[in-house]
């Protein structure tokens, strides 16, 4: 039942490492960020699309650039990633109050 939200989570995390990739080193191609996180290039190109759907990112001439929404998500990244750390915790500890 977890496997998916597993799955999820490695995800969001590629496409976070990509979106810190193109904030440090824009405008920056496919290739570049591939060789950069040594991921394929596959990969690259889908969390670039997820990215650029989502407002995070915008195609360029020379490249992926960072949008507002970007530092957006990356300067609040800590406060929900606690978020979702107390749910897991309550579900942990509700879990073991029934074991």
């Amino acid at each position: 039942m977890l496997a998916k939200l597993k799955s999820e989570i490695e995800l969001v995390s590629r496409h976070l490492e990509v979106i810190r990739a193109v904030v440090e080193h824009q405008p920056i191609g496919i290739m570049k960020i591939s060789e950069i996180l040594d991921l394929p290039y596959h990969r690259v190109r889908y969390s670039l699309r997820i990215l650029e759907q989502e407002g995070y990112i915008r195609a360029s001439p020379a490249g992926a650039v960072a949008t507002p929404l970007a530092a957006d998500l990356l300067s609040d990244l800590e406060g929900e990633v606690d978020e979702l750390i107390d749910l897991l915790q309550a579900m942990r500890k509700e879990n073991s109050r029934n074991v």
